[in-house]
């Protein structure tokens, strides 16, 4: 069993990208299975690795309305089937061979903001992803979580299921090994995403159809913004920003800074991005504004535990409002201290979402769409990984 423990990131792809018409680069595409597909964040990230879809699975209604909208009439996914269903009721039989399966099973039996019950959680479905691959026996699979899975606590309850995915899903613990399988944790903000969310990845190849190589390494760092921000300006002066004063810096970058200045050599790779980058060109929200999801939200209220995210930094991790307000603390805090919610626009880039992306209902099921979402550019690496691992080019990045 290989623990892949790695941060890693890529280049944050265009804001505006759509999704890819076809394999117009000349590689091969690869089809590809989706459970809990949700608004289809993780879809389109694999998309831009080249995966077409040929089933993507989602029982909330509002979810598959966002998934028909952006996806269905898309050329290379003329095929693409979006089921409303509960993935307990599925045969998977029918997609047997398919290249990939994907998908990120809830994340609440482990959450830390959750009752940690675990495989105890009725909303467990990791068996349902187990379930999956042992009925398609896909040549690659891969997972995503929140990092609570990780704890110490859910430790046996993680061996099983990496112990079942190696064997390709088959229960009997005397089966033969049949998958490379490693745990990867990952800062969605090392990939380019403009928020930090740290997630975690189980993936896995069958051992017939190639080798998994290290997960890419970060390309982006908080040590690169800090040099960009508090030693040549950079970052403002990119923005036509004068440079504040030192004494707002944040504790984090403050304590990073000794470190650059200790070394005096500017960080190799790029600058986190921040919500001031992801946000660009936007504008301010009001309620005429000609932008699909920009409209202003208003004034939002902090509390002890509830605050927003600084402009200047990547946003806090996004999320999906399951207890209070839907979209929790995501907001946005101005330099006078008054913080407003983010636009479903706004938290649409903190995803790594074209402008073209539109999630469907109101501001609440929006946002509740989105911060249950992967960000695209992790799918996107995570999916470039594993279509070079099925071509046979499986050096490291």
């Amino acid at each position: 069993m290989d623990f892949n423990q790695s941060f890693a990131c890529a280049v944050q792809p265009s804001l505006n990208t759509e999704l890819p018409q076809s394999g117009s680069g000349g590689l091969e595409l690869f089809d590809c299975v989706e459970l809990f597909a949700g608004c289809g964040a993780m879809a389109l990230g694999l998309a831009r690795a080249e995966f077409a879809h040929t089933c993507m699975v989602e029982i909330n209604p509002q979810a598959c309305r966002t998934l028909r909208d952006n996806f269905a009439s898309e050329t290379r996914l003329s095929h693409l089937s979006v089921l409303e269903r509960d993935v307990r009721g599925i045969d998977w039989t029918s997609f047997s061979g398919s290249s990939l399966v994907a998908g990120g099973p809830p994340c609440q039996p482990f959450s830390n903001g959750g009752l940690s019950a675990g495989k105890h959680d009725t909303r467990d479905m990791w068996p349902e992803a187990i379930r999956a691959v042992r009925e398609i026996q896909p040549q690659a699979f891969v997972f995503e979580n929140v990092k609570g899975l990780l704890r110490k606590s859910f430790s046996d309850y993680l061996r099983s299921i990496l112990n079942s995915l190696e064997r390709g899903g088959d229960v009997d613990p005397g089966a033969v090994m049949r998958y490379q399988v490693v745990v990867i944790q990952v800062n969605a903000a090392d990939y380019g995403a403009a928020q930090k969310r740290d997630r975690v990845l189980i993936a896995g190849v069958r051992l017939d159809a190639g080798v998994l190589a290290p997960f890419p390494r970060p390309t982006h760092s908080l040590e690169r913004l800090v040099w960009d921000k508090w030693c040549d300006g950079e970052y403002w002066t990119r923005h036509d920003l004068e440079r504040p004063d030192p004494a707002t810096m944040s504790r984090a970058e403050r304590a990073v800074l000794k470190n650059v200045l200790r070394s005096s050599v500017k960080p190799e790779g790029l600058p986190w991005q921040t919500c001031r980058d992801a946000f660009a060109g936007l504008g301010e929200p009001n309620v005429s504004n000609c932008m699909h999801g920009h409209e202003s939200r208003g004034v939002a209220r902090q509390y002890p535990g509830h605050s927003g995210s600084s402009w200047d930094l990547p946003a806090k991790a996004l999320k999906a409002g399951v207890h209070g307000v839907p979209g929790g603390e995501n907001m946005v805090v101005s330099s006078d201290g008054t913080a407003r919610y983010f636009t479903v626009r706004e938290a649409c880039r903190l995803q790594g979402l074209p402008d073209s992306f539109v999630p469907s209902g109101s501001w609440s099921q929006a946002m509740r769409q989105l911060g249950n979402a992967v960000p695209a550019t992790l799918a996107e690496v995570a999916g470039n990984w594993l279509a070079n691992t099925l071509r046979g080019e499986c050096s490291s990045q």
